[in-house]
C-alpha cells in the first residue's frame, strides 16, 4: 500500500490525516485504492491554535477542547506516532522522530525512523522574537497549551498579590478619583490578531476574577492592559477600516494602544522601546510575529525562504522533491495576482487540506496534479464576549463588507465549529456544541485556579 505520512497535527494536518484515513484506510475502504496513513506530532493532543488566547485568559478550559490524536486515529483509520521531526533522508524516503520523554524525564518512546512514499509537512509556526534583547527570557509566547496555561496562572497570582501590596499614593484622575497607575499591568507586544484578541479577552477576565472575589481590584483602573505595535496601526494584515473599528472598540474597553513603537528590550518588569519610552510590565506577552520551525532548514537540502518556510509550487510540492508536500504556516505557497504568498491563516490551511485530498488522489492514479488557488473569504477578530469585528470578502457576499457586533461574533464562533465538523462530521459537531453549552451553564465564565 502507498504510505502517506502527515507531520503536524494542527488544523490542516489533522483534517488531512482524518480525511485520508476515512478514504484509504483498509479498515474503512474494503474495495478500491487503499493506503497506509500515519500522523506524526510532538504532542499527544490537538487544540485549535486560534483558541489559545482564550486559554491564556482563562475563558476556555483546554482540557474540555483537546482532542486525543490516538482516539482520532482509531475512529478514522490512520496511525498516530508521537515524536518530533528531527531528520529526513530524501533518497531513502525516511524521516527520523525524536525520543519521547515523560514528565519525569524517563524515556517513553525511543528514536525511530518511518518510511514514506508521500510526505506532507504541516508543522505550523512558532513565535519570532526578531533578536530583541530579553524577549525570549522575560516574555511569554502563546504557541502551546502549556504556555497559555502558564500565563493564565501567573495572571491570577499577580492579581491576588497586587491586592495586598502596599502602593505609594498616586495622583488621582479628575472626576473619577481612580489612580493613574494600575496596580498590575499586562503588556502585549504585537498588534496582530493574537495580541488584539488577547487584550480584549483579558479585560473580561479581570472583571470576572473580581466578581468571584479572587481580588478586590477595580478591573478597569487597577488592571492595566497595554498593546504595543511597531507599525502605524493594529491588525496590519487586515483592511484599514477593520483596524480603525477595532482600535475604537479596544479604547472603549480601556486598553492602552501604543502605535508606532518598536520594542528594543524586554527586562523583568519593564519594556524599553526604540524611541526611548519605558513601559511597566508585570506580565509580558510576545505576539509580534511568527516564523517556521528551525528544523525545516535542516531537512536534507529542501529550499526555505527567509522566514524558514518550505518553498512549494502551486501543487504544494516542494521545489526539488515531488514526493514531499507542505501546507499551512510552514509552507511558502505562491498566491497568483498578489505580491505576497498565501497568508498563514487557519482558512488557508483548511483550503490546502481540501485541495490535497484531490491532488493526492490524482497522484495515486498517476494523473497530473492540479494547482492550488487560495480564496480569501475575509478575516474576523474576536473581542471576547464584548464584540467581534472583521470583513467578509469574495464568495461569501460577492464583494467586501465590514461587519461587527453580534453577527461578526456568530461568524467567528462558526469558524471553530466548521473545524470540528471537518474532524467529526456535522452530527457530532452539533452534539459537541450542545454539550459545550451545557458545561458552560455549570462553570464560571473563566477558569479560577
Amino acid at each position: 500500500m502507498h504510505r502517506f505520512i502527515v507531520v503536524g497535527g494542527g488544523a490542516g494536518g489533522l483534517e488531512l490525516a482524518t480525511r485520508l484515513g476515512d478514504r484509504y484506510s483498509p479498515h474503512k475502504n474494503k474495495g478500491g485504492v487503499r493506503a497506509q496513513v500515519t500522523l506524526v506530532d510532538s504532542n499527544p493532543t490537538h487544540i485549535w491554535k486560534p483558541l489559545l488566547h482564550e486559554v491564556a485568559a482563562g475563558s476556555m478550559d483546554p482540557f474540555t477542547q483537546e482532542l486525543e490524536y490516538a482516539a482520532q486515529a482509531r475512529w478514522h483509520g490512520f496511525e498516530f506516532q508521537q515524536g518530533e521531526l528531527t531528520g529526513l533522508d530524501r533518497a531513502g524516503k525516511r524521516l527520523t522522530l525524536s525520543t519521547v520523554l515523560d514528565d519525569d524525564g524517563a524515556e517513553l518512546l525511543p528514536e525511530r525512523e518511518l518510511e514514506y512514499d508521500t510526505l506532507i509537512v504541516a508543522i505550523g509556526s512558532t513565535t519570532a522574537f526578531f533578536g530583541v534583547k530579553g524577549a525570549p527570557e522575560f516574555s511569554l509566547a502563546l504557541d502551546t497549551v502549556s504556555q497559555a496555561e502558564r500565563f493564565r496562572k501567573r495572571l491570577i497570582a499577580a492579581c491576588m498579590r497586587a491586592e495586598h501590596q502596599v502602593h505609594e499614593p498616586v495622583e488621582a484622575l479628575p472626576d473619577t478619583g481612580a489612580p493613574t497607575e494600575p496596580r498590575i499591568q499586562v503588556a502585549i507586544v504585537g498588534g496582530g490578531a493574537t495580541g488584539v484578541e488577547l487584550s480584549a479577552e483579558l479585560r473580561n477576565t479581570a472583571q470576572v476574577l473580581s466578581a468571584y472575589g479572587l481580588h478586590k481590584l477595580d478591573p478597569r483602573h487597577d488592571v492595566g492592559i497595554v498593546l504595543i505595535e511597531a507599525g502605524p496601526r493594529i491588525l496590519p494584515a487586515l483592511q484599514e477600516r477593520v483596524s480603525t473599528a477595532t482600535a475604537e472598540l479596544l479604547t472603549k474597553l480601556g486598553v492602552k494602544l501604543m502605535i508606532g513603537e518598536t520594542v528594543a528590550e524586554v527586562a523583568p518588569g519593564i519594556i524599553r522601546t526604540a524611541s526611548g519610552k519605558t513601559v511597566r510590565a508585570d506580565l509580558t506577552v510576545w505576539a509580534a510575529g511568527i516564523k517556521a520551525p528551525a528544523i525545516l532548514s535542516e531537512l536534507d537540502g529542501l529550499p526555505v525562504n527567509r522566514l524558514g518556510q518550505l518553498i512549494v509550487r502551486r501543487t504544494l510540492q516542494t521545489e526539488i522533491d515531488d514526493n514531499i508536500f507542505a501546507l499551512g504556516d510552514c509552507a511558502a505557497c505562491p498566491w497568483p495576482g498578489n505580491e505576497r504568498n498565501v497568508p498563514p491563516r487557519a482558512q488557508a490551511a483548511h483550503q490546502q487540506a481540501s485541495f490535497l485530498m484531490k491532488a493526492l488522489a490524482a497522484r495515486l492514479e498517476n494523473k497530473p496534479l492540479p494547482e492550488f488557488t487560495y480564496r480569501d473569504f475575509g478575516s474576523l477578530v474576536s473581542l471576547g464576549h464584548f464584540s467581534a469585528v472583521g470583513n467578509l470578502m469574495g464568495g461569501v457576499i460577492g464583494g467586501n463588507m465590514l461587519i461587527e457586533g453580534l453577527f461578526a461574533r456568530f461568524m467567528y464562533m462558526s469558524l471553530y465549529r466548521l473545524h470540528i465538523a471537518a474532524l467529526h462530521g456535522y452530527a457530532r459537531m452539533v452534539l459537541d456544541t450542545f454539550a459545550h453549552w451545557l458545561r458552560r451553564t455549570t462553570l464560571p465564565r473563566v477558569k479560577l485556579h
